[in-house]
């Protein structure tokens, strides 16, 4: 399923879509893109994390899940 992960040091609001897999109950595991390197972008959540989701309205396109906690601590 797809989610968006904040990216930190960014400067300005972003977020990177990548998969997640579904745990139940809102949770999820972050998976990482093909091309994720941790050098070049600092994930909120990194990947293999645990992490609940919420699904955010965007006016300009379709509702998304976004990962807002981390569960795996």
């Amino acid at each position: 399923m797809r989610i968006l992960v904040r990216l930190l040091d960014e400067g300005s609001d972003a977020a990177r879509p990548t998969e997640g897999e579904p745990l139940g109950n809102g949770l999820f595991r972050i998976l990482p893109t093909a091309d994720y390197d941790p050098e070049d972008e600092h994930w909120e959540f990194p990947p293999n994390s645990i992490v609940r989701c919420e699904s955010r309205h965007d006016q300009e396109g379709p509702d998304y899940l976004l990962a807002v906690e981390n569960i795996s601590k």
